[in-house]
């Protein structure tokens, strides 16, 4: 949400993986069994995404598979998930929530099932919308800050950003920059929330502002589709200066957890599975993600390279990526706790209510993680 500092080892290696479930030594069938969910989840699963269709979203989009239904009043992909009994609807986000957050558009509209929540914003709702990350389908945040390495050329560290003084376009409201901010890697006057999403400013300007972006998006973007620039820039994503969040925890409301339990048991192994096959053969998927973005006007643009580019380059930063035990989906709790510590004082500061002692418990659980489940080289 995503000159490329990715060595060219880097993305040749990303090329050559091949990625299999641990414990198989083969990727694993789409789910069997006539039925296996029906009457134990939700007749239609619904999992409401926080943005457009996108490769960084793709585990959704996977389950549904490459020839589901775009609903494009509602924006939504509509389809069945493989043999289990049920239906999946993935829901964009974004202008389809009318401003707002994924945790207040579950406890408005409660047919959704899941929701793809960062670290941050599970702390902000904790208070009054609480819900419960089941499964991370990326491991790294992909968020970035970019900027012309001909105009600066210096600029190696966090520390080199605000040394640099740039300024730096970002969206409004992105609890990331204040921990920038506080921790010395951006100063205050640096800081100017006009980004809009497109490369205008950054055009005009000849490079001379740097700007918010995806490490799997604006990149290529920018580097191959983008007129008036078409070159490479450089990037530090913010997960290298401690901000260390999970872009998408898919998330139930906390009430809930108990009656889903049953639906979550065999559910959330098959969301692990789809982050798999997305990252083995993600090319069916990426061709519906262009379909959907053809039917549903007004999104980000999208193009089949780019598309291929940003699993490689997903893959190459580990964004999608196993945890440290080798399992692909699981939550370290240790790394919530630091986020929380991180993310609990600017969200107060903000005005916002944050519940006392609050831990990596009261977020997420790893209860329904098959730990067999992972990305594997293979030489």
């Amino acid at each position: 949400m995503k000159k490329r500092l990715l060595a060219a080892a880097a993305l040749a290696g990303s090329l050559s993986l091949v990625l299999t479930a641990c414990g198989d030594g083969a990727s694993s069938p789409k789910p069997t069994g006539q039925g296996a969910l029906a009457g134990v989840c939700p007749a239609t699963v619904v999992i409401q995404t926080d943005w457009y269709a996108t490769p960084e979203r793709a585990a959704a989009y996977q389950l549904v598979g490459p020839n589901g239904t775009v609903d494009a009043k509602k924006g939504a992909y509509v389809g069945p998930l493989g043999d289990t009994g049920v239906n999946v609807e993935v829901r964009l986000g974004g202008p389809f929530l009318g401003g707002q957050p994924v945790p207040a558009q579950m406890y408005q509209d409660t047919s959704i099932t899941l929701g793809l929540v960062p670290t941050d914003e599970q702390v902000r709702a904790k208070a009054k919308t609480p819900l419960t990350g089941v499964f991370a389908s990326l491991d790294i945040n992909p968020q970035i800050v970019m900027w012309d390495p001909a105009t600066y050329p210096q600029i190696k560290t966090w520390q080199d950003v605000a040394a640099s003084g740039a300024p730096i376009l970002y969206s409004e409201g992105k609890p990331y920059m204040d921990y920038l901010v506080d921790h010395g890697y951006v100063k205050k006057d640096q800081l100017d929330a006009s980004y809009d999403g497109t490369p205008s400013r950054f055009v005009a300007e000849k490079g001379r502002v740097m700007q918010q972006g995806y490490v799997s998006n604006e990149p290529y973007r920018w580097e191959h589709d983008v007129k008036g620039w078409q070159k490479p820039t450089a990037h530090l994503l913010v997960a290298q200066s401690g901000y260390e969040i999970y872009p998408h925890a898919w998330s139930v409301r906390t009430g809930e957890l108990d009656k889903l339990r049953p639906c979550l048991q065999k559910l959330v192994p098959m969301l692990q599975q789809a982050e798999i096959d997305y990252a083995t053969n993600p090319e069916p998927t990426n061709q519906a993600l262009l379909r959907i973005s053809q039917t549903i006007p007004d999104g980000p643009p999208i193009s089949a390279a780019g598309n291929t580019d940003s699993v490689k380059v997903q893959l190459a930063e580990k964004i999608i990526g196993n945890g440290p035990d080798n399992t692909l989906g699981n939550f370290d709790t240790a790394r919530v706790d630091r986020a929380i510590t991180a993310i609990a004082p600017i969200l107060k500061t903000r005005g916002q209510q944050v519940p006392d002692n609050l831990t990596a418990a009261d977020l997420v659980t790893n209860e329904f993680i098959d730990t067999t489940k992972g990305l594997k080289t293979q030489g």
